[in-house]
């Protein structure tokens, strides 16, 4: 009789779990999410996980909090959402650096298709060169000449190893090359503050944050690094038309979070995510900083990372791209 008991109670117990957990996803969320960005503040990571913050705070009348976690090239930040609880109050803002770690950096402490679920992509932008008005060159072969004749003499900043400002760095200096001494820096910010101030000579950044350092004159633009010319910029070549042929590099971004977040909260944030994508005021305002929006399933999002991650493995085995020491 104790045992008809005992098994009646868990069948209880589950069969209440089990009507639970769609009443939960459907009143999800029921406090306050967070969404950890691994980069510093005032990159594009930093600034669009913001817009979908403040997007998903109106529509789902909670509060969405953004937490910068930077460090190691994503890693800190990272491993903080992988050890998170799996219940959708933990978000993780990620890039392409993640899918371009899962080569370069292979003592993580998580792996990104293991520990984590893809909810929704956000957005890509083209990237931009930019060099210190000091340096001697007006244009990207005038820069070339400049590195070749000093091999190892500039330098270059990154927002740290697998970011795709590192990534685009050593790219151009595979394809084109040449020698220019990686700088990795703790955040983006950091990284362009030390262009602008002359400490390093050059660096490829986000279209997005670094085009009003041109307008201003205190960077000098050598060419953008799309496929075709930016419409935000589009007097300047590419890099690909201007001396480095079929040289290309974009910067992505997207959301995930722990593995064994429900489903039905994954498919809710994807929702309203892509929702977000789909207003015509954030489409508009993206345009004129040079950012797409990028819509996709979670389905398909997964199908994406999987891409990119072997796509950036064959360039990384490829042209022997080391991470810093």
């Amino acid at each position: 009789m104790l045992q008809v008991l005992r098994t009646g109670l868990a069948f209880a117990i589950a069969a209440a779990g089990a009507l639970a957990s769609p009443a939960s996803a459907q009143d999800y969320p029921a406090r306050a999410v967070k969404i950890i960005v691994p980069f510093g503040a005032g990159g594009p990571a930093d600034i669009y996980a913001r817009v979908i913050g403040q997007s998903l705070q109106e529509t789902l009348k909670q509060s969405f909090i953004i937490e910068n976690r930077p460090g190691a090239g994503a890693l800190i930040g990272t491993g903080e959402v992988a050890k998170a609880a799996p219940d959708g109050y933990t978000l993780l803002m990620m890039s392409n650096t993640h899918t371009v770690n899962e080569t370069l950096l292979p003592n993580r402490p998580y792996q990104l298709m293991r520990d984590f679920v893809p909810v929704a992509p956000v957005n890509y932008s083209d990237l931009l060169m930019v060099v210190h008005p000091s340096v001697p060159a007006k244009d990207l072969k005038e820069f070339l000449a400049l590195l070749k004749e000093k091999p190892g003499a500039l330098n270059y900043a990154s927002s740290g190893p697998g970011t795709p400002y590192h990534m685009a760095g050593e790219l151009f200096k595979a394809m084109s090359g040449t020698n220019v001494v990686h700088v990795p820096h703790r955040g983006s910010g950091d990284a362009r503050t030390s262009v602008i101030g002359g400490h390093v000579q050059m660096m490829i950044d986000a279209i997005t944050t670094m085009a009003p350092t041109v307008q201003s004159g205190q960077v000098r633009a050598l060419g953008t690094t799309g496929a075709k010319r930016s419409t935000v910029m589009p007097e300047l070549p590419t890099l690909s038309e201007a001396g480095v042929p079929g040289y290309e590099a974009t910067i992505w971004l997207g959301i995930m979070v722990p593995t064994g977040t429900p489903k039905e909260v994954v498919g809710k944030l994807n929702a309203e995510i892509n929702k977000t994508l789909a207003k015509a005021e954030i489409r508009d305002a993206w345009a004129k900083q040079g950012a797409v929006p990028i819509v996709m399933t979670p389905s398909e999002f997964d199908t994406y990372l999987r891409g990119d991650i072997e796509k950036w493995a064959k360039v990384i085995q490829t042209a022997g791209i080391k991470p810093p020491q």
